[in-house]
């Protein structure tokens, strides 16, 4: 990704909107082919896989860190999935859905606030949740299509498992999930970061207040545990 055209593209420039979707159209076909077969037109799904997309360059900040199609496959995955997820049969609690919407808000507020993305732990001083219960918040408003998001290092939490079942039918047995919340605390909380938010071990590190070797550890013991917990 040329990173001259993205902040273009951030900026607003027409073109260069148009441009950097076409660039990457590869990529948006790449997540729309997981939801074909959903009763959903595929030209449809890839407008929404577009959206995503787009929402994702407007969202990026070269400071996180990470490779752009790191970040914007979660985007565009979780576009698609909150259609298909508000029309068809997967429900998540009003509740969840409702903190998950208020936390949107808030992120977008400090985001102008202070002029970049929010750490996790200034979205919890600010709205006065603990920093497992937002990343729970954010997982269950689009918790599928993170169990493809790739840490920095560029492996999926379903890889690093072994596990070579498809998405859909995880999701149907709840089987990562349920697996993921029955972590100890400190051990959910870090596959949270580091898998579903996509975190480095150092930025996870310094969001709860450890050091790097710490998670590692704990990143250790946890995909230990769900390597035990996950079916065959």
């Amino acid at each position: 990704m040329n990173a001259e055209l993205l902040r273009s593209a951030q900026a607003g420039d027409p073109e260069a909107r148009e441009q950097v979707v076409e660039e990457n159209r590869g990529l948006i076909w790449s997540v729309v082919q997981r939801f074909q077969g959903r009763g959903v037109e595929t030209e449809d799904l890839y407008q929404l896989g577009c959206l995503g997309f787009l929402k994702a360059v407007q969202g990026f900040d070269f400071s996180y860190g990470t490779r752009f199609s790191t970040y914007a496959v979660p985007k565009i995955a979780g576009e698609i999935r909150r259609f298909l997820r508000d029309d068809g049969p997967i429900k998540v609690g009003r509740t969840l859905r409702e903190q998950a919407q208020a936390l949107y808000r808030l992120r977008e507020r400090l985001r102008q606030e202070l002029g970049r993305e929010p750490a996790l732990s200034e979205l919890s001083a600010a709205s006065g949740l603990a920093v497992e219960d937002i990343a729970q918040a954010e997982l269950a408003s689009g918790a599928p299509d993170s169990l493809q998001a790739e840490p920095s290092e560029g492996l999926t939490l379903e890889e690093l498992l072994g596990t070579e079942a498809p998405e859909e039918a995880l999701v149907e047995r709840i089987a990562l999930r349920q697996a993921v919340d029955a972590l100890p605390e400190k051990e959910r909380v870090t596959i949270l970061l580091r898998y579903f938010k996509g975190l480095t071990q150092q930025q996870t590190a310094r969001i709860l207040g450890v050091s790097q070797v710490q998670i590692s550890r704990l990143e250790r013991r946890a995909l230990g545990r769900l390597r035990e917990t996950m079916p065959p």
